[in-house]
């Protein structure tokens, strides 16, 4: 018996100019990643440049995975690189949305977006064809077709050089998305540790208003709800609200400054 396509709804967000909130899950737990899908969060961010287990760990990453698929939200994993064989090892595992980092040109960006898909910009892709847990080990209808209609690929703009090739980076054929890096950016510009250094806000604001006029959604960081809700009004279309260990921090001390022992 076939399988139904999978439908990608962080992909639909962005289709139809809406805002998707999600939480970085820093311990990289699928208890929590179901927990927040409870919740409501539309995504759950997995960051494996900075942390977590290995990129090419496709175990850790079905159980993810699988709770995502309980409780109605996706993830969006962060690799560390445009690695092509990185991207395809994701997307095979079941990975619907990514974004890469280390971005400099659009050369780079579309290595990696040409990588996710069968068919690329007219041509054939560089996807690999096999029967993984992406298709449901070969029971999806119409695999090929319907997994290049939901698949989204994304890069981060975190250093000067890719500011500078913003607009060949933006004009990548189906780039789903750009996510602006404040923190890296802020260590590129000789800054580290300053987000909201004028040099950095600079470069921030510039990826925005490209992005915009180029009509690729914008993904950021929230410092804050006032924060967010300003960036959602500004544009942005992907913004991550905090961290599992940032709320939960923020929990244990206001208990233990409550504390009246």
């Amino acid at each position: 018996m076939a399988s139904s396509p999978r439908t990608n709804v962080l992909r639909e967000t962005l289709d139809d100019d809406e805002v998707a909130l999600g939480v970085l899950e820093s311990t990289y737990s699928p208890t929590l990643v179901e927990f927040y899908g409870d919740l409501g969060l539309d995504f759950v961010w997995i960051d494996l440049e900075h942390a977590g287990p290995s990129p090419w760990d496709g175990d850790r990453m079905e159980n993810l995975l699988r709770a995502t698929d309980v409780s109605g939200t996706e993830l969006l994993v962060r690799l560390p690189e445009p690695d092509p064989g990185m991207v395809r090892k994701a997307l095979d595992a079941g990975v619907r949305n990514l974004f890469v980092s280390r971005i400099e040109r659009a050369d780079d960006a579309r290595r990696a977006v040409e990588a996710a898909r069968f068919r690329y910009d007219g041509e054939p892709g560089k996807r690999g064809f096999a029967n993984p847990r992406a298709s449901r080990w070969g029971t999806t209808e119409n695999y090929a077709d319907t997994e290049d209609e939901e698949i989204v690929v994304g890069v981060t703009i975190e250093n000067p050089a890719a500011v500078d090739n913003l607009d060949d980076i933006l004009a990548v054929p189906d780039l789903g998305f750009v996510f602006a890096g404040p923190l890296d950016l802020a260590v590129s510009l000789g800054h580290p540790g300053e987000p909201t250094h004028d040099e950095v806000q600079d470069a921030v604001e510039e990826i925005r208003t490209r992005a915009i006029d180029a009509g690729v959604p914008l993904g950021g960081l929230g410092f804050g709800m006032d924060d967010v809700n300003e960036k959602a009004a500004a544009g942005y279309q992907i913004l991550n609200l905090g961290s599992t260990t940032g709320a939960l921090g923020g929990a244990v001390r206001s208990w233990l400054n409550e504390y009246e022992g």
